[in-house]
């Protein structure tokens, strides 16, 4: 059974909460174990964004309970009436998570049956205290880069193997191929960009994430190459077009990494949709159709490639400094 970081940090800041409280006196202490236990968050700026919900919450709830209580008295009615306005104030304020963190600060001030200055400052320092902790301990956060360097490579294996069976099919029409590096890769993004998102929240100060916009990038590819497969199964059997388009679909294949290689393939699909222009004009339905198709799907390889030369724009405006340079 494997125990996981927010497991391990709830059993480490719930005791260490309490110990605070009860060092500085304070009557329900366990209430600062209570809530920091939640506290806990899956990423820092879910922590942070937490921490301040249930703090506000809190501090509203308390002063809700003081007015309704002492004024109107401690009973049910009472307690269902002052949640009645509270809960829409936090909907309001926009500050629901925090809702049944103070629903613990009401409970106290409700089963206290008197509210003075006193005890309310007891709360406040009990909030403060569960929170806080809850906060601090949430700050450690484990990398995630290995596992995002790993869920990288594996899915530019299934982008490998995607286009290579394409450039297999439309040589020779092979049927070999089950298609399951496509429900792979698409799980895989899925589940990888959730993993990303989590990581991009953990760095508070960092505006950009590589890894989070690189499977972003990944995504938008996929769904063309989902576009391209009806179209790869139009082109006609054996041609010097269909022989020229698998060509190429073979070269993508050998160059799916994290670096930038488009701008070299965008300049290729140019010379290829130039010299599919310059050949005679369809005479049948069926040849305009198929030449249709053809120009369809080099307008989805360009954008498949744009968006790869839009994600690395540094690497292409150096390498095309590079090419100057060379006279290439």
């Amino acid at each position: 059974m494997k125990i996981g970081y927010r497991t391990i940090k709830t059993a480490v800041g719930t005791p260490i909460a309490i110990s605070i409280a009860q060092f500085l006196g304070l009557e329900n202490h366990v209430t600062a174990g209570i809530l920091t236990m939640l506290c806990i968050q899956p990423s820092r700026k879910q922590s942070v964004v937490s921490a301040w919900d249930r703090f506000l919450a809190s501090i509203i709830a308390s002063l809700f309970s003081f007015f309704f209580f002492e004024i109107f008295g401690y009973n049910t009615i009472v307690l269902g009436v002052m949640l009645a306005f509270f809960i829409p104030t936090t909907v309001m304020l926009n500050v629901t998570q925090g809702i049944t963190t103070s629903s613990v600060i009401i409970i106290n001030l409700y089963s206290a049956q008197h509210i003075d200055y006193p005890f309310l400052f007891n709360q406040f320092m009990l909030i403060f205290v569960g929170i806080g902790v809850g906060l601090l301990v949430n700050l450690y956060m484990p990398s995630l880069d290995r596992s995002l360097k790993l869920k990288q490579k594996e899915l530019e294996h299934y982008f490998q193997v995607i286009l290579f069976e394409i450039a297999l099919y439309i040589r020779n029409k092979n049927m070999d191929w089950d298609g399951k590096e496509l429900v792979s890769a698409k799980e895989l993004l899925e589940e990888t960009l959730d993993l990303a998102e989590l990581d991009r929240e953990n760095h508070l100060l960092r505006s950009e994430h590589t890894y989070y916009e690189y499977f972003v990038m990944r995504r938008k590819q996929f769904l063309l190459l989902e576009k391209m497969l009806p179209l790869v199964t139009k082109l006609p059997n054996q041609d010097g077009v269909s022989e020229q388009i698998a060509d190429f679909f073979e070269k993508l294949s050998e160059a799916v990494h994290p670096g930038n290689t488009a701008i070299i393939y965008l300049d290729e699909l140019e010379r290829l949709r130039e010299q599919f222009l310059n050949e005679e004009l369809p005479e049948t339905q069926e040849e305009f159709t198929t030449r249709a198709n053809l120009f369809r799907l080099l307008h989805d390889i360009e954008d498949y490639l744009l968006i790869k030369k839009r994600f690395k724009k540094s690497d292409s405006l150096s390498f095309s400094k590079r090419r100057k340079k060379t006279g290439q």
